[in-house]
């Protein structure tokens, strides 16, 4: 099993040889536009064009809490775009985060790196706009990534 590893840095940016993929939380809304996502937007169209696309067909395709687009955006570089969160903010139910999505998109990513022989990279994905809490993400990290052999390399921007 491998660890997580913490470093300083931007996830948009990873610090790796090979096959790398970033993955970040979306919400179930189609809305994108605020956190991490402008960090990818800055950098790669694709990622945000294929998940309004997504969004936009979404009665004719999987989309919903727990699903995964991986969007190529460089030759070695896929941006996973995983449905977490249910709608934009913090209601009578709780903070927008879905820890059961979160741990199903997890599993998929894993498969999707296995096949890719990719690692995996990413802010502390949950714990922005969404509101979830680290103590809580961390655990299906390992569970669906590490405890796998998938290298996960988390970032916190400076």
């Amino acid at each position: 099993m491998t660890e997580v590893a913490y470093v300083r840095g931007d996830a948009t940016s990873p610090q790796a040889a090979g096959p790398k993929i970033i993955a970040h939380v979306c919400n179930d809304l189609g809305g994108w536009g605020k956190g991490f996502v402008v960090a990818i937007s800055r950098r790669w169209p694709e990622p945000e064009r294929d998940y309004r696309d997504w969004h936009r067909h979404r009665a004719s395709n999987d989309f919903g809490l727990g699903a995964v687009r991986v969007v190529q955006v460089r030759r070695d570089i896929w941006v996973a775009n995983m449905v977490g969160q249910h709608g934009l903010k913090t209601g009578s139910s709780g903070p927008p985060i879905r820890y059961e999505a979160v741990s199903e998109c997890l599993g998929r990513l894993a498969a999707e790196a296995a096949a890719l022989g990719a690692s995996v990279h990413m802010p502390r994905i949950g714990c922005g706009l969404a509101g979830g809490r680290w103590e809580r993400i961390e655990p299906l990290i390992a569970a669906q990534l590490t405890e796998r052999g998938i290298p996960v390399t988390v970032y916190d921007f400076d």
